[in-house]
Parts: C-alpha cells; sequence; structure tokens
C-alpha cells in the first residue's frame, strides 16, 4: 500500500492484494521503520467502519505513531467489490482548513 502526502491532501493506493485483505478482513495497514526502538514506527492503516455506525463519510484517526482512514462500510463494500477505482472525502482538520483523502486501487501493481 502506498501512501502520498502533499500539502492538504492524503492518498493511499492499494494493490489488487490489499483491496481482497480489505473486502475480506476490513482492514489492511503497513507499518515503517525509523529507527531500532519500538517507538520509532509509523503505521497506516484503512478500515472498514462496523455497519451499526452511521458515519455518512470517510473518517481519519490519528494518535502518534499510528493514522487510520476509516472508511463507511456501504463505501467499503461499494470500492472493494465493484470496478469503482477510488473514493474521495475530505475532513476538516483546522478552522478553514481540509484535508482531502483519496484512496485508489492500484490495478499496476501485484504485490
Amino acid at each position: 500500500m502506498k501512501l502520498r502526502l502533499e500539502e492538504n491532501s492524503l492518498r493511499l493506493r492499494l494493490s489488487e492484494a490489499e483491496v481482497r485483505e480489505f473486502a475480506a478482513t476490513g482492514r489492511v495497514a503497513q507499518t515503517i521503520a525509523f529507527g531500532p526502538g519500538a517507538g520509532q514506527t509509523f503505521t497506516y492503516a484503512l478500515e472498514r467502519l462496523p455497519e451499526a455506525n452511521p458515519a455518512p463519510a470517510v473518517q481519519l484517526r490519528y494518535e502518534t505513531g499510528a493514522l487510520a482512514i476509516e472508511v463507511p462500510a456501504s463505501v467499503a463494500r461499494q470500492w472493494a467489490d465493484t470496478e469503482n477505482i477510488g473514493f474521495k472525502g475530505q475532513i476538516l482538520v483546522a478552522e478553514g482548513q481540509e484535508l482531502r483523502i483519496v484512496v485508489e486501487k492500484d490495478l499496476d501493481r501485484d504485490h
């Protein structure tokens, strides 16, 4: 899974295998080590929200060392189970400032 950060945007691109994993389990994640210590890693994930969660749009959860893009179950199904290449969302992160989120299938990758 590729993570791209640029200005006020975040993009995730998932391989076909990662899309299948997300469809089956509701989560796909990657961890990057920036040093040998346990506190020197960064994990980013795409997570499907439970059916019972009425969230209408993509959400973001961030804490030190971890970032999760949370997707409503209906959006997750529509994306993972169809030919749709991607979906977008915008999150208000500060007064007058939005973070644009794009999640896409990376059809050129197979790993």
